[in-house]
């Protein structure tokens, strides 16, 4: 199944889209990776679906990447003894490690790490920032606050501090059990929410050993200010629109959006634009005018996915979303302004024989108007390379390791297949012809690309450049 597109599609699973039927539609309609929300889902639920996802890909041939997003550290409120209270702008409220039922003047604040670390002066947004108050008085066990704006605080309301640096590491302990249940279960990807600094990504490291990728999350303006550590950490990053909306300005979103899918392009790490893309979809057949602008934002920017949450998740039309998704992005890389705005943001390569080979592929494919690159990677190096320059021509990845090509289906403009690795360069070259051929890139008479290194199996070795015709049979002409 061949896309006629280079971004790729993120659609999450969920109660309206669990079923095996459900998620082969879906695949079908566009979705590339399948993100599974480890907040709503648990154990059982996730290796169902992973079983569901892994059927699809041996019945449809391709590999499919999976995605596993841990929940962090969720702050919250605690009750009170009516539910709710009013609160009128200007009063004071008071947040402390008292347990009894909240009341119109306070309620208990059930992390001890906020109280020590809260300030007067920082910002505490309640229930994504319908209610704002800022901090006037701090003693470690409690905080004084005046209201902002917001008419009403309730039980369990999530809490945001976008002032505040807490000394909480990114994972909690259901994260950890989490991250065991789905490195046990082989996903490709983890995602990790609210990074607040690099070394949050230590632990997740540490214990996941290179079974699965990591892909931080960026929703935090701790995370934006050290944002290229994290992304030199990481393997792929997120630009998580929803949270970071509450924790900064929403008018500042879109210039830190644009800001963070450059940086990893620069770095030559995978990006994707999540939330709300589709929103109004959850329950309409259609998007909004302004939605699909959005989408066609981050397509132009050169990111690598898009993403779907709640659409696809909980959505009363997940196909449709899909399918329109991947219209959107079909039609903004047929615009002929899209070529001139990807070139104009491509960076110079890095002083390596990879990025050098890459470069000159692309400069070769794109001179010669061939019908692909064709690129071995085995550990996804040189896969990732060959995307970060943004060729116009077709990029075929060809790995001999099924975790790799899954990993890879998350990256710009690959076409992943899983092939046994070639014995030799003639059987390398006619391998990378005869793929081509059968997947639809090339007819006979036409020429292609060829990247790998030089002895083969040699992980970073990428020093081979070579054109080659497809034969009659598909096979290398040459």
């Amino acid at each position: 199944m061949r896309r006629n597109r280079k971004v790729r599609i993120l659609a999450t699973l969920g109660p309206a889209s669990s079923d095996e039927a459900m998620i082969r539609k879906l695949h079908e309609a566009g979705a590339d990776v399948f993100r599974i929300n480890m907040s709503h889902a648990d154990h059982d639920l996730m290796r169902t679906l992973v079983g569901r996802i892994r059927s699809i890909e041996r019945a449809v041939g391709r590999p499919i990447g999976i995605l596993a997003d841990l929940q962090g550290p969720k702050l919250r409120v605690g009750t009170f003894a009516e539910g709710s209270v009013p609160l009128d702008v200007g009063q004071t409220f008071t947040f402390d490690d008292d347990r009894a039922p909240g009341d119109a003047t306070r309620v208990h604040l059930p992390h001890p790490e906020i109280l020590v670390s809260v300030k007067p002066g920082d910002r505490l947004l309640i229930d994504d920032g319908k209610l704002q108050l800022k901090a006037v008085k701090t003693n470690g066990k409690s905080i004084e606050a005046v209201v902002v704006a917001g008419t009403k605080i309730s039980d369990k309301k999530g809490v945001s501090l976008p002032d505040t640096d807490l000394p909480l590491g990114a994972l909690t302990e259901k994260d950890r059990r989490d991250l065991d249940a789905v490195l046990q279960a082989e996903v490709d990807w983890v995602a990790l929410s609210f990074i607040q600094r690099p070394e949050d990504l230590a632990e997740v490291r540490k214990i996941a050993r290179g079974r699965a990728a990591i892909l931080s999350k960026i929703e935090k303006p701790q995370a934006v200010a050290r944002l290229a550590e994290i992304i030199e950490l990481s393997d792929a990053l997120m630009v998580a629109r929803g949270d970071l909306g509450v924790e900064m300005p929403l008018e500042a979103v879109p210039g830190i959006q644009k800001q963070i899918t450059r940086a990893c392009r620069r770095a030559g790490k995978p990006v994707v634009v999540a939330t709300q893309m589709l929103e109004s979809m959850i329950t309409a057949p259609v998007p909004t005018r302004a939605e699909v602008s959005d989408v066609s934002i981050a397509v132009f920017e050169g990111a690598d996915a898009i993403m779907l949450s709640a659409e696809s998740a909980a959505g009363q039309y997940p196909v449709e979303a899909v399918s329109m998704m991947n219209a959107i992005a079909v039609q903004v890389e047929k615009d002929p302004t899209y070529p001139g705005i990807i070139n104009a943001q491509r960076s110079e390569p890095e002083a390596t024989g990879a990025d050098a080979i890459s470069l000159a592929a692309r400069q070769i494919a794109e001179t010669l108007r061939l019908s692909a690159i064709v690129t071995y990677t085995a550990s996804g190096t040189t896969g990732l390379r060959a995307a970060r320059e943004r060729p116009r021509v077709p990029i075929i990845a060809l790995s001999p390791v099924v975790e790799t090509a899954r990993r890879l289906s998350l990256v710009w403009g690959l076409h992943c297949v899983v092939t046994p690795d070639a014995s030799d360069l003639d059987d390398m070259v006619d391998r990378a012809c005869r793929i081509a051929f059968a997947e639809g890139f090339g007819r006979a008479g036409d020429r292609i690309i060829v990247t790998a290194g030089v002895p083969l199996r040699t992980p970073g070795a990428t020093n081979l450049l070579r054109i080659a015709y497809i034969g009659s049979d598909g096979t290398n002409g040459i």
